[in-house]
């Protein structure tokens, strides 16, 4: 655990930021690349990334505060956390991909094919983010008696997020980093192979909804109201995030369908 990578008198610069600079970096590298290797406007598609990226960023702390909008009404000075704060990603994803659709149509970039290429970049910066939140302590994990767990003793981080100190819990966000980034490589082979406009865009919504349904069990930060139903354990149990995984699994695999069909249909 090292919420801090660097301070150097009033100079801090935080791990989790550091990696989200990192998994952003490579992101745009990959989807440059891609588009470059597609015959795509590479300049125009970098553009619609950084601010698809901005919108998304903004679009994870407002679902985040929205979400928690008594604890920040109570405690208003926490707004100031929202800054350090990656949000949620699932609310992200949502604004940049409403956003990014309504500019792709804006300036004539081909959607779909362009979705192909950015969604891989994704996973693969999503990937880092996880790590991040590992040093963080955020997004941490519920107890667990297992050899891999980790044991956190950080005060300034546990001041921020809220995680318990020296007990030892399942590291999830390096469960879902490991995952994000074995998504990476599936969509990566299925970039280089795919049969019609889409499909890896549909696969990465696919994919990531089984990756957050499988890590939310093991997820130990979750209070009350973030659950749907609430059983007596996590696996009969059903957070919000979850709901949302199983509609975004059908939206997946609906929209896989309808492409495919559509490509059929003009061939």
């Amino acid at each position: 655990m090292l919420p801090i990578l660097v301070k150097i008198g009033p100079l801090t610069i935080h791990t989790y930021g550091f990696l989200m600079a990192v998994g952003v970096a490579l992101a745009l590298w990959f989807i440059y690349r891609q588009a470059k290797a597609a015959g795509l406007d590479a300049d125009r598609i970098m553009d619609a990334s950084f601010y698809t990226i901005i919108v998304s960023l903004i679009g994870a702390k407002l679902i985040l505060f929205i979400g928690n909008i008594s604890f920040y009404a109570k405690y208003p000075k926490e707004l100031l956390s929202l800054a350090q704060s990656g949000g949620v990603f699932q609310g992200g994803l949502t604004f940049g991909t409403i956003f990014a659709l309504w500019y792709f149509h804006r300036r004539k970039i081909p959607t779909w094919k362009t979705a192909d290429i950015i969604a891989p970049a994704l996973a693969m910066g999503h990937g880092f983010g996880r790590i991040g939140c590992f040093s963080a302590g955020c997004c941490y994990g519920r107890a667990s008696t297992a050899p891999w767990a980790a044991t956190f003793t950080d005060k300034y981080a546990s001041q921020l997020t809220g995680i318990p100190l020296d007990s030892p819990l399942h590291p999830v966000q390096l469960y879902e980093a490991g995952l994000n980034f074995l998504n990476f490589v599936v969509l990566y082979l299925i970039l280089k192979r795919k049969k019609f406009d889409g499909q890896v865009f549909g696969f990465y919504i696919i994919n990531y909804s089984v990756i957050r349904f499988f890590t939310e069990y093991f997820r130990g930060d979750h209070a009350d109201q973030t659950y749907f139903l609430r059983g007596a354990s996590a696996l009969t149990s059903l957070s919000y995030p979850q709901l949302y995984c199983l509609l975004g699994l059908i939206a997946g695999a609906v929209f896989c369908v309808v492409m495919k069909r559509r490509r059929v249909a003009h061939s």
